[in-house]
């Protein structure tokens, strides 16, 4: 696979969550990363249905489901409580450069594939896991999801509007800006420093560490009284008249966000509103009244109105599309900013590199699809292949279970 990364190999122990995102980014950059499943994962082989098995719940498995993060790596399904399939993966930790695992603290451990163990077997490798909550304190043991994390980071209170209460950014804050990004953040890091100690060492990625420290600028501004903690009020949480949602006649959404007086000049001189409301613009006592009036104006036109007369322009502004439509909009389109690959629409990989492109290579892949293909790639051969299947010690999809079924 091309990219940057192109020659990393990397072990992913499946977990849910923000783990396989920060894989899927270290995918997309060219890593070969294989995932690890659990053979209760893998499908059963045509005509087999599982043990006890409806037929009403065979009719659901037997449904796709494309989940787009798991995109561009082989898959291997491997029983880490057999002793042979505990050995297997241990042996592909001993080829690896990054091993990810997002189990809660002390599960790696009892399983057996704990970084003291790994890191014993392959001292340069960079042991990364990730979990909500981090390997200690109070809290670490607990279950917990994205909004639970962005709620004790601080980050959820800001969200709320009005009376109501916090609206989450879906699971975009915690899993995946302050989990999985921080994530792969901390693994380049530490294959940097291993470039120059030679040595591979453990990165702790707890979401709720990585949502704090997204919030850094907000303790900056409450230092400096220019940050209050009643919603609505401040520059970036639609206090402001000049950076905000605003609602189109036809009931669509619009955003402008001219902070600085040239672009909030060209705005208002859009709207044909004048000279009043920039020399207001540094006064907050004014902004819910300022607000109103760019509201009532933008009411008075439909979406599409609104986007011919702003759209590239210097007024700093955007149409709210959904999820449905950004990838058709002209300026997502020209940049490639998402592709279509087994004929799924979904974002490309990014960042964008001069000489080592990057690119998602392959959809999703079946759980325990490459298992015997990987095991053979990373050192194993044909026979010990073939007695770690016949053993259910690791499961190849599409093959049927038990002994003398190569």
């Amino acid at each position: 696979m091309a990219g940057p990364l192109s020659g990393l190999r990397v072990v992913e122990l499946q977990s849910r969550g923000p783990g396989p995102f920060g894989a899927m980014v270290l995918a997309d950059l060219g890593a070969d990363v294989v995932r690890v499943v659990r053979p209760e994962d893998v499908a059963p082989a045509a005509g087999a249905p599982a043990a006890g098995e409806s037929g009403t719940e065979r009719m659901i498995r037997g449904r796709r489901r494309i989940d787009l993060v798991t995109r561009g790596r082989r898959s291997v399904a491997v029983d880490l409580k057999h002793a042979g399939g505990l050995a297997a993966v241990l042996r592909l930790a001993g080829k690896a450069d990054v091993l990810v695992e997002g189990f809660r603290p002390g599960v790696a451990e009892r399983l057996g594939v704990g970084p003291d163990v790994c890191l014993e077997r392959n001292p340069r490798l960079v042991y990364a896991r990730i979990t909500g909550w981090g390997q200690d304190g109070p809290y670490a043991r607990t279950p917990g999801h994205d909004i639970n994390y962005v709620a004790l980071a601080g980050a959820l209170d800001p969200l709320r509007r009005g009376d109501g209460p916090p609206a989450p950014p879906l699971n975009l804050l915690g899993d995946y800006g302050g989990g999985g990004m921080l994530l792969v953040v901390g693994v380049l890091s530490a294959l940097f420093e291993r470039s120059r100690s030679g040595r591979g060492q453990v990165v702790d990625t707890a979401m709720v560490d990585g949502v704090a420290l997204l919030t850094t600028l907000f303790h900056g501004m409450r230092a400096e009284g220019l940050w209050s903690d009643e919603p609505g009020t401040n520059v970036l949480d639609l206090g402001a008249p000049f950076y905000n949602v605003y609602e189109t006649a036809d009931g669509r959404h619009v955003t402008v966000g001219c902070g600085e007086p040239q672009f909030y000049a060209e705005l208002l001189d859009r709207l044909g509103l004048g000279d009043e409301l920039l020399h207001r613009q540094a006064d907050p006592a004014a902004w819910p009244e300022d607000r109103a009036r760019l509201a009532a104006v933008f009411r008075s036109r439909r979406f599409e109105e609104w986007c011919e007369l702003l759209e590239g322009t210097d007024t700093c502004f955007a149409p709210v599309l959904t999820l449905a439509e950004a990838p058709s909009h002209p300026h997502n389109v020209e940049r490639g900013t998402f592709v279509e690959i087994d004929g799924v629409v979904q974002p490309s990989a990014a960042p964008r590199f001069g000489r080592t492109p990057a690119a998602p290579a392959t959809p999703p892949a079946e759980a325990g699809g490459h298992t015997s293909e990987v095991l053979r790639d990373w050192g194993f051969g044909a026979d010990e292949v073939g007695a770690l299947l016949d053993a259910g010690a690791v499961v190849q999809a599409g093959r049927p279970s038990g002994p003398d079924q190569r």
